[in-house]
């Protein structure tokens, strides 16, 4: 096809394709949420999927859990217990303790808060000096504190301003300042004056949560007052290695990040160098297990951990001392489990700090991403149109099952955080915009052909032509189908009474009603025979409730011409309408030949076989036993449940073989009354005992019927066999007469 022939065909779709393309790059530049969440989404499985695998990295946590509190009494200790708790790990060689508890208040425990306990209650003066005399508890941990390697925590909030917080570490800054992304908090709840003062270093322990309140990175430094502060991982860190300034390295330093000002590229500390993101944060990737670094905090203070063994397990190491105990609500949501202990985030940061296992986003990340939006997008969109919409998936399947693992294998083995969503959501908006545009047009294509069809076929016959034109060759199917027909009584006389054009009023008056009728029950109209009605069931479709759609269509026709010979708002007060209009229906159900009949130049959608037949010479039955509704013994042993009453057994014109035909009386409902049933069983002792020859016994049974007959409209057909048994009577029939009649008529 020429380029401008198959660009005026397309040119509308492509250009919508691309014009997707340009509204995801629009996103993606401006970092609207929703992308960004299901990268999120899509990283926590991958951290699930492949967690990092722990090292001994030296690092420890002094675990404050629901057991040490058990043991050791309710939280707060006493701080002469976290004073012996820091010199044993002091003594032991930890290389820093850092705490992820913050100590606000004074020591309730101490013996001067007890003496006032004791003042207050009268206890004598003795006691209460001596307790006075004993050294306070807090002044006792200040002393620890002191002499060790401590990091006090540090709480930053932003519920009210407070006093700029001077850092124990000190800062030196490659490129300009972070002043872009750094987190900033208005106030610092630190440990009591005199411990914080006595810690050789500070650090904050506030972790960053996202929206969904999942910790996936740690902040290393947060502005305080205009004042930089360091997490407690990195003080941590620079105090093991007795290092002196931390050195942030931000992104015009060396061209890194991007270009730009002011946006953090790393952390400097001691020996290590730790990439961050633009806000200055790590981000974690947590290993899967528990890992052995956890002591609890009552095996140190109990003495059941101590001297060698203690040396062997903290000797040299960063010491974390916090809390998993449930009550005391340290806990929070990371990728890999729900609820985890603060304190064991900080020490994840801390072993990849040392490990080295880091996840970073490299500057070039954004313009590949950018470019996959572009490149990808735009193919899509030009091949599309070409491919069709499943040869089509399967090349944007293939794409992004090639970005996705492109991702994986970046994550998994060099570390890298690539985003993969931003280039899957434009190839999935392209298709779906062109697969839209395309099924829209191909729908216009659809609603031509049944504009132009659909008043000549049956609606479900057009649509099935229209989704495939090969329904219209010639041929057919055998299907078991049921089949009714329709037939005004005393159409002629009423064609005398009306004019051509109230004719027509009148018909349509008549058949659409009837119509809906059929429709609501999923009926196929074939064909109007004048005034009659040829529908059928389980074709084109399939419907395994034909026979009792069929049964109901045809009590809702009755009951609906009912309603428009007693009111005649219901049909129309100005429709021609010639008195009582009355109906008879034949059913029948068996095996047909369904589909495309006619010739080459005319088709029409129908149904042959003796089934058809037979549901003809039923209904034209109707009128000679005056009822409604008759059916085939086929159709009959498929309705157990309907009010059905056999009438006869006859042998119908053009047909050799007799044919048992049932007068349909009503639904369930009138099929459990006990009047129909008295009447069914009326009419089997009839029909018995007229089989038999027994026509004393029929005239007995048609007495019997007479007072309730006519009220199920049975009446014609109980003065048929009352003539006929007593002509029989009369002139009794030869040997071998088998009982059934044969009609002369169609």
């Amino acid at each position: 096809m020429k380029p401008r022939v198959w660009l005026r065909q397309h040119g509308i779709v492509v250009l919508a394709g691309l014009l997707a393309m340009l509204a995801v790059l629009a996103a993606q530049v401006l970092g609207l949420s929703f992308g960004e969440r299901a990268w999120l989404l899509l990283t926590d499985s991958y951290a699930r999927a492949a967690p990092r695998v722990w090292q001994d990295a030296a690092v420890k946590v002094v675990d404050i859990d629901d057991e040490s509190i058990r043991r050791l009494g309710q939280w707060p200790w006493p701080r002469t217990d976290m004073a012996r708790l820091t010199d044993r790990l002091t003594g032991a060689g930890a290389s820093a303790i850092a705490f992820d508890v913050v100590f606000s208040e004074p020591d309730r425990t101490s013996p001067a808060a007890l003496g006032e306990q004791l003042r207050r209650q009268g206890a004598g003066a003795g006691a209460i000096a001596a307790l006075t005399a004993l050294p306070d508890n807090d002044a006792e941990l200040a002393k620890a504190f002191a002499r060790a390697p401590v990091v006090a925590g540090v709480f930053l909030l932003n519920d009210r301003a407070g006093p700029a917080l001077e850092s124990k570490a000190g800062f030196a800054i490659a490129g300009s300042a972070p002043v872009s992304g750094a987190p900033r908090f208005a106030r610092a709840l630190t440990s009591l004056p005199a411990l914080h003062a006595a810690a050789p270093g500070s650090g904050f322990v506030s972790l960053a949560a996202a929206e969904d309140g999942i910790v996936r990175e740690v902040p290393l430094i947060a502005y305080q007052s205009d004042a930089l502060q360091p997490a407690l991982s990195l003080e941590a860190l620079r105090l093991a290695q007795g290092a002196g300034a931390i050195t942030l390295k931000t992104s015009d330093a060396g061209g890194e990040g991007g270009g730009g000002s002011g946006r953090m590229v790393a952390v400097k500390v001691g020996q290590f160098e730790v990439p961050t993101t633009a806000s200055g944060a790590l981000t974690l990737r947590y290993t899967a297990a528990r890992p052995p670094r956890t002591i609890p905090a009552w095996q140190i203070l109990s003495g059941e951990l101590a001297g060698a063994e203690l040396e062997r397990a903290v000797g040299g190491s960063i010491v974390l001392i916090g809390t998993s105990a449930i009550g005391l609500r340290d806990l929070v949501s990371t990728p890999i489990r729900q609820r985890e202990a603060g304190v064991n985030v900080h020490a994840e940061a801390l072993e990849q700090m040392i490990t080295g296992q880091f996840l970073v986003r490299p500057d070039w990340a954004s313009g590949l991403e950018r470019s996959l939006v572009i490149v990808l997008g735009i193919l899509l969109a030009l091949v599309l149109p070409r491919l069709g919409a499943v040869r089509g998936a399967a090349l944007g399947l293939g794409l992004v099952a090639a970005m996705l693992g492109a991702s994986w294998w970046a994550y998994v083995s060099r570390g890298f955080l690539l985003n993969p969503v931003w280039p899957t959501l434009a190839l999935v908006l392209v298709y779906l915009i062109q697969t839209a545009l395309v099924f829209y047009r191909e729908e216009r294509r659809r609603a031509y052909i049944h504009s132009a069809f659909d008043r000549y076929l049956s609606p479900e016959l057009v649509r099935q032509i229209a989704a495939s034109s090969e329904r219209l060759e010639l041929g057919g199917e055998d299907r078991e189908m049921t089949v009714l027909f329709a037939d005004i009584r005393g159409f002629s006389r009423i064609s005398e009474g009306l004019g051509p054009r109230e004719l027509i009023r009148f018909l349509i008056g008549f058949l659409t009603p009837m119509c809906d009728v059929l429709l609501g029950r999923r009926a196929t109209i074939d064909k109007f025979i004048g005034d009659a009605i040829l529908a059928f069931w389980n074709a084109p479709l399939d419907d395994p409730d034909q026979h009792v759609n069929a049964a109901r269509a045809a009590l809702d026709m009755a009951a609906r011409l009912d309603a428009l010979n007693r009111d005649p708002a219901a049909r129309g007060a100005d429709l021609p309408w010639p008195g009582e209009v009355r109906i008879g229906i034949g059913l029948n159900a068996g095996p047909c030949c369904v589909g495309n009949m006619g010739s080459a130049q005319r088709l029409s959608y129908s149904l042959i076989g003796d089934t058809v037949n037979l549901a003809s010479r039923i209904e034209g039955l109707t009128k000679y036993y005056g009822v409604t509704i008759a059916l085939g013994s086929a159709l009959a042993a498929q309705l157990p449940q309907f009010a059905l009453v056999e009438l006869d057994r006859v042998r119908v014109v053009g047909r050799d073989a007799p044919e048992a035909i049932f007068a349909l009386i009503g639904d369930e409902a009138v099929a459990a009354g006990v009047e129909f049933i008295a009447l069914r069983d009326g009419f089997a002792a009839l029909l018995t005992a007229y089989r038999a020859r027994d026509w004393a016994g029929a005239e007995r049974a048609i007495a019997e019927l007479s007072p309730g007959a006519a009220a199920f409209g049975l009446g014609q057909t109980l003065e048929l066999f009352r003539s006929r048994t007593a002509a029989l009577a009369l002139d009794p029939p030869a040997e071998g007469w088998d009982g059934v009649f044969a009609a002369t008529e169609k």
